[in-house]
């Protein structure tokens, strides 16, 4: 069964938004369900390529489809590391959600910490490089971002004349300066700048055991 915590953070940012959707709509005066409804009719596709993300990452985790990559990245030693773990992360991240990439991936790790197979410093860099490589190449696509694919799928879309081709031809110079920006910052500043702030005392590390029971938690 796939963890619960591949779902915790977008479905933590779910509720919060109905919450808001509801007291918004309260407090306006505007309580009737049919009303409310047609304010959903627009997002329903949009909706709709969610579940299937949601879906899709689901079998991934109950398969262990990443567990051969993540192995193999694994067995790498020092910043190449981090390296391909930004590579696969980001060019998964333009074919799928990067929410869903991040949340799968970082599971991996962290299940990797639990065993011992990575040590903690490890584990923090592995995870700043994991939430760079899902954050900036995903532009590349409108399957990426959340927000371009909520555009392209919107009455908008239609009258600005947008489509997939169009979106990533438009996003293209973007997507080759933040990913190069970022396989740069991974390759050649996220250890040593770690380091300093490690020494600065603006960061420290935490223990495993409170890793554990964060697990436990989820």
């Amino acid at each position: 069964m796939a963890d619960s915590g591949t779902c915790y953070a977008p479905c933590s940012s779910s509720l919060i938004g109905l919450t808001v959707i509801i007291f918004a709509t309260s407090f306006t005066g505007v309580i009737d369900e049919h009303q409310i409804g047609k304010a959903f009719e627009e997002a329903l596709p949009f909706t709709a390529l969610l579940a299937v993300f949601f879906s899709v990452v689901a079998v991934i985790v109950d398969q262990e489809l990443f567990t051969p990559v993540i192995a193999a990245v694994l067995r790498l030693e020092g910043s190449d590391q981090l390296t391909m773990f930004y590579i696969a992360n980001g060019l998964l991240s333009m074919v799928s959600d990067n929410v869903f990439v991040g949340t799968v991936y970082i599971n991996e790790v962290k299940a990797a910490l639990m065993e011992g197979a990575i040590s903690r410093e490890q584990f923090e860099l592995l995870a700043v490089a994991i939430n760079t490589g899902t954050n900036l190449p995903s532009v590349a696509t409108p399957n990426g971002q959340a927000a371009f694919l909520f555009l392209l799928t919107s009455t908008l879309a239609p009258l600005l004349r947008l489509s997939y081709g169009k979106m990533v031809y438009m996003a293209l110079p973007y997507t080759l300066v933040l990913g190069l920006i970022g396989l740069a910052g991974i390759e050649f500043f996220l250890v040593p700048m770690t380091e300093w702030f490690y020494d600065a005392g603006w960061i420290s590390i935490g223990e495993v055991t409170s890793a554990a029971a964060a697990s436990i938690g989820h």
